[in-house]
């Protein structure tokens, strides 16, 4: 699972980076632990079912966050033949990652809203690392979303835009990571970012409607 981060300042990265480290890791135990009640135990034997970021954390991931600015954790391993409905637990199962971000996010929300009538939350360091986790997890969500693979979103919607345009679904599964890495580096060799374009207007929705910000 993957995130674009543009940090300016040291102390901005000290913020960004446990906040970013945390909400992936959470995603990705969301991603075993629906998989797990749903009845699959390969996340809970490969040790994944915790928020321990050694086991989430892919080295060459990880240092692309640190060195390029974008990043991604490991994928979480999940075997639909031990679902009943495999179709369906496996789209439950890929929502359960961006729907974690999304809570997060809402607690945070729901949390910076009380601090901005509170003296004693009323500090910069407060305010920034809220602003942060808030926006991190929004972002996480709505990035995941988008309906190409290896994206949580290709599970989700896959069915859907197959049943109506099966070659579109066809292209987005098996073109989807070349895409998606022109996309990013887009936003990273030029001033003009079209996942941002993408994102930004669902990215704003949801920091007003969890923060009012």
């Amino acid at each position: 699972m993957l995130l674009r981060l543009f940090p300016e300042h040291v102390d901005v990265l000290i913020v960004l980076l446990p906040t970013l480290v945390f909400s992936l890791c959470f995603h990705e135990f969301s991603h075993g632990y629906i998989a797990y009640r749903l009845g699959d135990s390969t996340a809970a034997r490969n040790g994944r079912l915790t928020l321990n970021p050694l086991a989430h954390l892919d080295p060459i991931g990880s240092m692309m966050i640190l060195f390029v600015g974008f990043g991604w954790a490991k994928p979480v391993p999940v075997n639909p033949i031990n679902f009943s409905n495999p179709r369906i637990d496996m789209m439950k199962v890929a929502f359960a990652g961006p729907a974690s971000n999304l809570v997060l996010a809402f607690i945070a929300g729901l949390i910076n809203r009380y601090a901005s009538y509170n003296d004693f939350f009323n500090s910069v360091i407060i305010e920034n690392t809220l602003f942060f986790f808030i926006f991190i997890n929004i972002a996480l969500a709505v990035f995941n979303m988008l309906p190409v693979a290896p994206l949580d979103g290709s599970q989700i919607f896959g069915n859907m835009i197959s049943k109506n345009n099966p070659e579109l679904a066809w292209k987005l599964q098996i073109y989807g990571p070349k895409i998606l890495m022109i996309a990013i580096l887009i936003g990273v060799l030029t001033p003009f970012s079209l996942l941002g374009t993408i994102m930004n207007p669902f990215i704003k929705f949801f920091m007003y409607l969890f923060a009012g910000i």
